[in-house]
C-alpha cells in the first residue's frame, strides 16, 4: 500500500469514528420518544442508596439530583436509547432530570 493510500485510509477511519461518536452522543437527547405525563414511584433502589438524576439520558451524564427510594415523581416523557434502556425525564419539586426507567413504576392513585 502506498503512503498516500495509508493517509487517506486513516483520515477516512478517523472521520467515521468522529461521526459515529457524534451520532451516539446526540441521538438520545434528540430522540422523539414517547409521552407519559403520569406519576411514578422510585422502585428497585436499596434503602441506603439513591437514584441519580442525570442531565442527559446516559449513565455517564452529569448528575443533577438524586431521588430516595419510594418517592413519587412526575414523568414527562421517556425515550428508548440504542442499547435498549429506556430513560425517562422526571420532575420532583425543583429537580428535573433523566433516570433509567427500570427504577420507576407508574402510580396512578395518589396526588403530587
Amino acid at each position: 500500500m502506498h503512503k498516500h493510500h495509508e493517509t487517506l485510509l486513516i483520515a477516512a477511519l478517523a472521520g467515521l469514528i468522529v461521526a459515529g461518536a457524534a451520532a451516539f452522543a446526540v441521538s438520545p437527547a434528540m430522540a422523539e420518544g414517547y409521552s407519559v405525563d403520569d406519576q411514578a414511584q422510585v422502585v428497585g433502589v436499596a434503602d441506603w442508596d439513591v437514584l441519580n438524576m442525570r442531565k442527559w439520558p446516559a449513565s455517564y451524564s452529569k448528575k443533577v439530583g438524586a431521588l430516595e427510594p419510594g418517592v413519587h415523581v412526575y414523568v414527562e416523557r421517556c425515550i428508548v436509547v440504542a442499547v435498549g434502556a429506556d430513560w425517562c425525564l422526571v420532575e420532583r419539586g425543583e429537580q428535573k432530570g433523566w433516570v433509567n426507567s427500570r427504577f420507576l413504576t407508574i402510580a396512578t392513585d395518589w396526588d403530587i
